[in-house]
């Protein structure tokens, strides 16, 4: 005879399996690669600055950095990419595939008034302060931050690269007013003169250029105290013709950093170096393993530790469950003493409560029920999002589709909150299902984390923060709860009220 259960194994199993091929057979579902010619304008765009001190993500722009040309535009984006803060922006930066720059002058930008003691410090010192760091993207890759000291070369896949940093020696900040742009491209295999972009990192470094505005000329000022690769190559003991800006350069006896106030002009070098080592299909590769940052070892020696706990922990419950049973059934063959009938008096108190789990509560059988429908709800939306990012469909390159799966799945799932509160609660008040019932399982939850949101959302917008969601946003996610999270809830409560109550 088949079990009850063994369709839901057989459908587990069969997702997990579906899991597993569909991650080592391709790189994400749903994404296209996009091929270069050589020459070719390649788009550099920024999202919003993010710190590491704070968890209010700033506009690119929100600084006065340099800006484009044509003006600022917003690209396209989903909900999902507004609702976590996400405000992607065109760059003035000009790439194009295969073309190396150096020291190519960017603008001049005015950071502020200068840093003095007493003196209220720029928007950008007050940045840097709260480390907040550049998000850059090149064809949906995230950039990588290079760091270079005298000692070591360290190459960070998350998290972006700093606008700058705060001296320990005199505690004033510097701007990092120069970028490396390197890219890394792999040749498309049966297509000549084409390539894909497979790495994007980015090296900044702060360097103390000094200019006169008179001398601009053919896009390019002409700074007097220029380091080697921002000299023109083609007068005799300048930089070499493929010399980009380096650490040494930069650190060289008599250089010094920028201060991040006054005007400042931003300068930066883009390289492209081959690739044949990684493919198109394996780039996000690096980022999701942070470049070994943990290695392998550490996350089984975890699962490893967690397994033994829980292991430990359950024979631990179990072997004072069987000591407390066995007594309990050793009184029944003998006769008892006076000692063990006092003792005989205790576990006949603790068997007296075996069965208090069926009796409804006594305060608010509702509460329980609505409790119990909403975990179960929760529950299934993480299932179904470790599921969709099991199989690729919810990935890193997809931006915003983690909270977007979410928002879906726990609307969808009212099914299951609507089922498990409304027999919950005819169970336990052996009264018939009601829509009032539905309502509150509908609406408790959701009502109280939309308050929450309206409350965080405030202190963003008063924060100037792009987690601010627009009030045009919020009506959408409004309208769509009531579309679809309401009538999933009363759909569940319709089936749970042909069940029969169990007596």
């Amino acid at each position: 005879m088949i079990s009850r259960g063994a369709p839901l194994l057989a459908l587990v199993g069969l997702l997990l399996a579906f899991a597993s091929t569909t991650t080592q057979a391709f790189y994400f579902p749903g994404v296209n690669p996009r091929s270069f010619r050589e020459g070719e304008v390649v788009n550099l765009r920024f999202n919003s600055m993010t710190s590491i001190k704070t968890q209010l993500p700033l506009d690119a722009y929100h600084l006065p950095f340099c800006q484009p040309i044509q003006g600022i535009t917003i690209m396209n984006q989903n909900f999902g990419e507004f609702l976590q803060g996400d405000r992607i922006h065109n760059s003035p930066y000009k790439l194009e595939m295969k073309v190396d720059k150096y020291c190519e002058p960017l603008c001049v930008a005015n950071l502020g008034t200068m840093q003095r003691r007493g003196v209220q410090p720029n928007k950008v010192v007050r940045a840097i302060r709260n480390k907040y760091h550049h998000n850059w993207i090149v064809d949906n890759l995230n950039s990588a931050s290079k760091h270079e000291d005298d000692n070591s070369v360290t190459t960070r896949y998350w998290g972006g690269f700093p606008i700058g940093f705060r001296s320990h020696e005199d505690g004033k900040s510097y701007i990092n007013n120069h970028v490396n742009i390197i890219i890394d491209y792999h040749p498309v295999e049966g297509q000549e003169s084409r390539y894909r972009i497979v790495k994007f990192v980015v090296e900044p470094f702060s360097i103390k250029h000094e200019w006169d505005d008179d001398t601009f000329e053919d896009g390019r000022f002409n700074i007097s105290n220029p380091i080697k690769s921002c000299q023109p190559s083609n007068v005799v003991g300048n930089r070499q013709p493929d010399q980009h800006t380096s650490y040494e350069l930069v650190t060289a006896s008599g250089r010094l950093p920028q201060p991040a106030s006054g005007r400042v002009l931003f300068t930066y070098d883009v390289i492209w170096k081959e690739n044949l080592d990684t493919y198109w299909a394996k780039r996000w590769d690096i980022y999701l393993s942070m470049d070994s940052a943990v290695p392998p070892k550490v996350h089984w020696m975890s699962i490893f530790n967690s397994m033994m706990l829980l292991c430990f922990l359950s024979m631990l419950v179990v072997a004072i469950f069987v000591k407390t049973l066995k007594a309990i059934t050793d009184n029944y063959d003998r006769v008892p003493t006076d000692a063990e009938k006092e003792q005989e008096m205790t576990f006949k108190k603790w068997t007296l409560v075996h069965a208090d789990v069926f009796r409804p509560p006594a305060f608010s059988p509702l509460a329980l029920s609505v409790a119990c429908g909403t975990g179960m709800q929760l529950f299934m939306t993480s299932l179904m999002v470790i599921l969709g990012s099991a199989t690729g469909h919810i990935n890193p390159s997809k931006r915003g589709s983690r909270i977007m799966a979410m928002l879906v799945w726990f609307m969808l799932m009212g099914v299951v909150n609507g089922y498990i509160t409304t027999k919950l609660h005819r169970q336990l008040t052996k009264q018939a299902a009601s829509r009032k019932v539905t309502w509150i399982a509908a609406t408790a939850f959701p009502g109280l984390v939309f308050a929450g949101f309206l409350v965080y959302n405030m202190a963003a917008w008063i924060n100037g923060s792009t987690l601010a969601v627009p009030f045009t946003t919020i009506l959408v996610l409004l309208v769509i709860w009531a579309v679809v999270g309401i009538p999933t809830t009363f759909l569940g409560a319709h089936f749970a009220g042909k069940r029969p109550i169990v007596d």
